[in-house]
């Protein structure tokens, strides 16, 4: 009679009960009532209601076709690889909530030849160069002197300020510029004509870890309200 090696029966056993433990954990993780526990981090602020399915949408195919087809292009039988579960968030992601027409630096903008140089040292022509999510902040930029990448040779005609901008450059005094002026432009902030009437350093920077807005809550252009745009992602 043909017996089965028990060492063989043991490596049966673990086998199928890995790959049923592997499928089980695999569907809890993806229902949306676990999103927290899949999540690489905390969502940056007003981020916070929106579910993961509204930028990381699901990647064509299911999974044994993407499996599939990696593992053809890890072998060199297939040119491309393909997403994998969720395809890789992009600009346009961003900007279907956060596009708008006045926007003092859109990123479209930083595509021009002249800004070649700077985007080699800071990449303006995507939004996650400064606002990376799953860090539960608003701006995740290490330092506030990003300006001098393109501001360096900036003039201004009849200079309102008390320390002229010419001298702040000198001064590589580059802080003072997020200091006096949101980047995208959109408050309604009257502008200082004052160094010591700025806003301080230290606001600034607990503004990018997600704390009150300094420049105020007046917007010169208004688009959809959170809410809205919240269920607007939710619903895609």
């Amino acid at each position: 009679m043909f017996k089965i090696n028990p060492l063989r029966k043991r490596q049966f056993i673990g086998g199928v009960t890995g790959v049923l433990v592997g499928v089980v954990a695999f569907f809890m993780l993806t229902l949306e009532s676990n999103e927290s526990y899949v999540s690489v981090g905390p969502m940056n602020v007003g981020h916070d209601d929106i579910s993961c399915v509204a930028c990381h949408a699901k990647a064509k195919g299911n999974l044994l076709q993407q499996v599939q087809s990696n593992i053809s292009h890890a072998v060199g039988a297939r040119k491309t690889d393909v997403d994998f579960g969720t395809k890789d968030v992009t600009l346009n992601n961003c900007l279907e909530c956060h596009d708008r027409p006045n926007d003092r630096h859109p990123t479209h903008r930083f595509s021009e030849p002249r800004f070649k140089d700077a985007i080699k040292v800071i990449d303006a022509t995507t939004c996650i160069t400064c606002h990376s999510e799953h860090h539960g902040e608003r701006v995740s930029v290490a330092t506030m002197d990003y300006c001098l990448n393109c501001h360096q040779d900036l003039s201004v005609e009849d200079d309102p300020l008390d320390v002229d901008h010419k001298t702040l450059i000198a001064n590589k005094s580059w802080s003072t510029c997020i200091q006096c002026h949101d980047f995208h432009g959109n408050h309604k902030y009257e502008v200082p004509t004052k160094i010591k009437d700025t806003i301080p350093t230290q606001i600034i920077k607990d503004y990018f870890k997600g704390g009150v807005d300094p420049f105020g809550n007046d917007k010169k252009y208004i688009g959809l309200s959170q809410d809205e745009w919240i269920k607007k992602l939710n619903e895609k």
